[in-house]
């Protein structure tokens, strides 16, 4: 969050009364690890919209940083990291039934930016939108977790919570989790900027969220006294948070890449480093004369840098925001539920499976039911017999897989449009197995180090946890050399890799630091078949974090297999070569 601003002559007028802003209490700091809103402490105007259970959001931000730790301690956006943040939170999205798309950043930001990230629940009237934002990148020095963890984890709740919830909705609902934040506020605005004019007109209002769960924060809503920002301090007046002007964050985050295209916008933010006032600390509690985030865009900005409670109050804020902006206000007078059964499916390419797709009248009068299907990959038809049925009465979706799909799990949403108003979707999940009768199937044990040794053989002594190495993921891995005299560990597994299968893939990630320099080979890292290299990695390779490997083994199909896992070492300096979340996956 933050960025150096970039005045407007507005957020000049408004950067003027900055001075001495802060954010939230020491005492609120620690919320019980189970803590959640119930209903004795929810405000009554948010009776409609639903509790967040920060637990869950918590959850997703032990993951970010889990993705910072295995990617060099940061989530850049030009870097792994940052990708692997993207493909978190897009493969949850999907799975949920949204229409996700990743958009690159083709002119304005930095070079290796990765992409945008843009979720749309399909419902509600695609001329009125809302859109919530907020970026998910970090800077260099640390993981980003509250700036900006903190917002993309509680958007990312917020629509699983709405995907779940499927109420009948006013209007659009769409997402946006931003690149290149940090840099200039560039994804937002890339993505502003590749809008027409009708589409943004068609946004009634963007709501921004960066760092919402600082330490010692305050509560603050930027421009607080505009229409769009009416529910959100409808919902902290409730709960006599007494909030303020976002001052420290005018023209500092991706709300003002919207503002510099007359979009109305408002959002939370706790506070970064500008310090808390006597007054806000009176009010809030905490730390006043301290910085509101202690960690603002340091190494310490990690999952120990939450405010719980501060975090759970902000997501509820954005859940009723939502509900009072986009859901409709009544429910349907007739309405309808749609399931699948079964939820799941599996076949070959070249064939096809059926599911049900059962339907029941939950309030006033049976109606019409349109059925549709969306998120089929090329090759997948969907077709449904009837196409429509009578609200109570069923139908057949039979899914078709063409021969050249390749395989993989795709999840698919089955959607029912009512003749009235209402609209109700299930979840079904597809998955296509490999040509010849191959089911998709992963072959190594133990590859993530997390049960201890077995079957793993060989120097099973450099598997567990040590100081001075970190896991991929987990807590365990392999560290093989790393001495700084001559040496060599190996560790292996026998495997058999099933026949039928046209892919066979070995992938690992594979982290080497050295103490060598140059690009003289000296300490080596071999991959072996029945004892013959494969693959090799050398002191020359050493990078920070993790690399993922990938190596075909497809022709070793229908056959037993010993692979192992070698380093070398000479006799100058160390070079470590430490291997986590090994799989040998078939399709």
């Amino acid at each position: 969050m933050l960025r150096p601003r970039r005045l407007s002559l507005a957020g000049l007028a408004l950067a003027t009364a900055a001075a001495g802003l802060a954010l939230l209490p020491a005492s609120a700091q620690a919320a019980p690890a189970g803590h959640r809103t119930t209903a004795a402490h929810t405000p009554a105007l948010a009776a409609a919209a639903p509790d967040i259970d920060v637990t869950k959001v918590q959850a997703h931000l032990t993951e970010l940083n889990a993705i910072a730790t295995r990617n060099g301690g940061n989530r850049r956006s030009t870097g792994q990291g940052y990708r692997d943040s993207v493909a978190y939170v897009k493969g949850k999205l999907q799975a949920a039934g949204y229409t996700v798309t990743e958009q690159a950043c083709t002119s304005g930001c930095t070079s290796g930016a990765g992409p945008n990230l843009i979720a749309e629940w399909p419902r509600g009237d695609a001329s009125k939108v809302y859109m919530f934002g907020s970026h998910l990148d970090g800077v260099s020095a640390g993981p980003g977790i509250n700036d900006n963890g903190s917002g993309s984890a509680t958007l990312l709740e917020v629509a699983l919570k709405l995907a779940q919830t499927d109420p009948s909705m006013a209007a659009r609902v769409r997402f946006g989790w931003w690149t290149d934040e940090e840099q200039g506020l560039n994804g937002s605005d890339f993505y502003v900027r590749s809008l027409t004019s009708a589409q943004r007109s068609a946004i009634k209002a963007y709501y921004n969220f960066d760092m919402v769960a600082s330490p010692n924060g305050g509560y603050f809503i930027n421009h607080i006294t505009s229409a769009a920002a009416a529910p959100m301090k409808a919902y902290w007046d409730s709960l006599n948070l007494q909030p303020e002007e976002n001052t420290e964050g005018a023209g500092r985050s991706d709300d003002y890449s919207f503002e510099n295209y007359s979009i109305p916008t408002s959002g939370y933010a706790m506070g970064a480093s500008a310090r808390k006032t006597s007054a806000q600390a009176a009010k809030w509690g905490g730390t006043a004369g301290a910085a509101y985030d202690g960690c603002y865009h340091s190494a310490c900005d990690t999952i120990s840098n939450i405010n719980a409670t501060g975090l759970n109050r902000s997501a509820d804020g954005v859940a009723y925001t939502l509900w009072k902006q986009a859901v409709s206000d009544t429910a349907p007078a007739n309405d309808f539920s749609v399931s699948v059964n079964p939820a799941t499916g599996s076949a070959d390419p070249g064939t096809s499976l059926t599911a049900t797709v059962s339907t029941a009248t939950t309030s006033g009068s049976a109606q019409t039911v349109n059925l549709s299907a969306s998120g089929a990959p090329a090759g997948v038809t969907v077709s449904f017999s009837p196409a429509s049925v009578t609200s109570g009465a069923s139908s057949t979706a039979t899914v078709s897989v063409g021969s050249s799909v390749p395989p993989g799990t795709y999840p698919l949403t089955f959607t029912g449009t009512g003749t009235g108003t209402a609209t109700h979707s299930a979840s079904y999940t597809l998955t296509v197995k490999g040509a010849g009768g191959c089911t998709p199937s992963q072959v190594i044990s133990n590859g993530g180090f997390e049960s201890g040794t077995s079957p793993w053989t060989g120097d099973t002594g450099a598997i567990g946890t040590f100081s001075g190495q970190s896991a991929h993921s987990g807590s365990r891995y392999a560290w093989l050399a790393g001495y700084g005299y001559a040496a060599s560990d190996s560790i292996g597994q026998t495997v058999t890799v099933p026949a039928g299968c046209a892919k066979a893939t070995l992938r690992y990630w594979l982290h080497i630091d050295t103490a060598e320099s140059g690009t003289t080979v000296y300490d080596t890292f071999q991959v072996k078949v029945n004892g013959t290299a494969k693959q090799t990695y050398s002191n020359a390779d050493a990078s920070t974090g993790y690399t993922e490997r990938t190596m075909d083994l497809g022709q070793y199909a229908g056959q037993q297999i010993t692979l192992t896992f070698t380093a070398t070492e000479d006799s100058g300096l160390q070079t470590s070569f430490v291997v986590d979340d090994a799989t040998l996956t078939t399709g």
